[in-house]
């Protein structure tokens, strides 16, 4: 039975002879022959069609008696972002494997957390990605440890708890009865040290404007707290491991090189924090996103079109906290990006916890309080209205007793029916927060001045704020599901516009489309 996720053949076939990098993850190809498989951009020489078969994921690969290329190395692909994006069941289901589900719970609770039984969510990963939900998870670590094995000189017993294995001796199993081998005949440099520094690769589909996402992060980011400048966003983290920081590059570009990647320098990071790090810094860089499927829908749209062609490459900025995004939504409401930013650092100021001095290097002070920290802190000092304080406690008590989160298992129209019973807490509010903390593609905070008078014309432009937000959701129904892309173009657009004498700028309600 052929595999729904997979590209129409003539496609995948036209896409591995031409190495083309805009399919890198969306399909692999196994030749027979050899018993390998490969990305689509991997630069031997191709093999007959007639030895060629297609597959929708690694895993099915795998599944396949197929072993991974050691030249293209299949472990660097960015993951499908069209499986892996919006409400869809296996959307939710992969977002929650990668947050590490099925590491310590059966099928059956991943099928009860996305509202579906065992048998059909088996069924759809059959259908979609030719493998079954637990031979995904487990190629999703076993392909991390080669990435580890191949470009960190992290021991590997350190390699072994990084990719989430409980024991040397399992992993060691696993992955000779996969691979052929053993882990240590795949080492490209000899093990030294304990790998405080660990760098990785992590790629993407291109095309990419990373200095656009810069920009944004730049704009809104918190002194102390993180740390953005023209080449790298850097912040710490820390859990019950210990602290660290990171930091995010463009990986340099050598000679033989597509660099369709970035760069992630992690210090500090314990080993069993390590695939989860990646992973949260892989959705805050939206490395996973697929231009073409966001491309060929928003650009029906002749409002939308200009915008795409003049910037094809933009992602959704995301926050690396879901609680410190949704106190940046609350303290910018109402005001500037460069006032909410003030408000928000004031924050973290007054009750983040200071940094230990042992992180030489990082030029950073300070991690962004908790929400057991703003539960029942004075915010006094912050200088916002009592009304916006109190809304900030409530968001963090309804974080702490459950009635609000920042789970992947959730919809988006259910992530915004709990947000918005907060007090303080409306749908701009909520849709921002799912835009940036959650990376949702469909997130849409229709309220919003910027996108109003950007994406709607005189004609289709009524005089009250509700009115103009029920007019461009309408407008947006056909941008589903990436209205959330519109979005960024739109405020990109804005961003770059000149500006204008007050006196001369035209009213919000009458500003034409760009």
């Amino acid at each position: 039975m052929p595999t729904l996720g997979l590209p129409d053949p003539s496609i995948c076939e036209q896409a591995r002879l031409s190495r083309d990098a805009r399919f890198d993850g969306l399909f692999f190809t196994a030749v027979a022959t050899t018993g390998i498989y490969c990305r689509p951009t991997c630069p031997a020489p191709p093999a007959r069609s007639r030895n060629v078969r297609y597959f929708a994921s690694a895993a099915a690969a795998e599944a396949a008696g197929f072993r991974p290329c050691l030249r293209c190395r299949p472990e660097l692909s960015p993951a499908d972002g069209s499986w892996r994006r919006g409400d869809d069941v296996l959307a939710r289901a992969l977002r929650l494997i990668d947050e590490g589900a099925l590491a310590d719970a059966p099928l059956a609770t991943l099928a009860a957390r996305v509202h579906v039984g065992e048998r059909q969510l088996r069924r759809l990963f059959r259908e979609r990605l030719g493998a079954p939900p637990i031979g995904v998870h487990g190629t999703r670590r076993l392909l991390f440890a080669r990435q580890l094995l191949t470009q960190t000189p992290l021991p590997v017993t350190r390699v072994a708890m990084a990719a989430g294995f409980g024991s040397l001796r399992r992993f060691n199993a696993c992955f000779r009865q996969a691979y052929g081998m053993a882990p240590r005949e795949l080492r490209r440099r000899p093990e030294a040290g304990d790998g405080e520094v660990v760098t990785l690769r992590l790629n993407y589909r291109p095309p990419y404007d990373f200095a656009a996402t810069l920009d944004f992060l730049r704009q809104r980011a918190l002194p102390g707290v993180e740390r953005v400048d023209d080449e790298a966003y850097a912040r710490a983290f820390a859990d019950a491991g210990g602290t660290g920081w990171f930091r995010v590059s463009r990986w340099p570009r050598r000679a033989g090189d597509d660099g369709h990647a970035l760069k992630l320098e992690l210090h500090g990071c314990p080993p069993s924090r390590m695939l989860a790090t990646v992973e949260r810094v892989r959705r805050m860089f939206d490395l996973d996103a697929d231009p073409q499927a966001i491309g060929a829908v928003l650009s029906r749209d002749a409002a939308l079109r200009p915008l795409l062609r003049r910037r094809p490459a933009l992602r959704l900025p995301g926050g690396w906290d879901g609680f410190e995004t949704a106190v940046r939504a609350v303290l910018g409401q109402q005001v500037s990006v460069a006032a909410a930013r003030t408000l928000v650092a004031r924050l973290a100021r007054l009750h983040g916890t200071p940094l230990p001095p042992g992180l030489a290097g990082s030029g950073l002070q300070c991690l962004f309080p908790e929400p057991a920290q703003i539960a029942t802190a004075d915010l006094s000092g912050l200088g916002v209205p009592e009304a916006r304080a109190r809304t900030i406690h409530a968001i963090a008590r309804a974080l702490l007793d459950g009635r609000v989160d920042f789970s992947a298992a959730r919809t988006l129209e259910d992530f915004v029916e709990r947000w918005t019973s907060l007090p303080g807490i409306g749908p701009w509010t909520a849709h921002y927060i799912a835009l940036r903390a959650l990376g949702h593609p469909d997130a849409f905070p229709a309220g919003d001045l910027v996108l109003q008078r950007q994406l709607l014309t005189d004609e289709d432009c009524p005089a009250s704020p509700a009115a103009r937000a029920a007019a461009l959701e309408g407008r947006a129904e056909g941008w589903r599901p990436w209205r959330a892309y519109a979005v960024v173009h739109a405020w990109r657009e804005a961003a770059l516009a000149p500006a204008q004498p007050p006196s001369r700028r035209a009213p919000p309600t009458r500003r034409k489309t760009a």
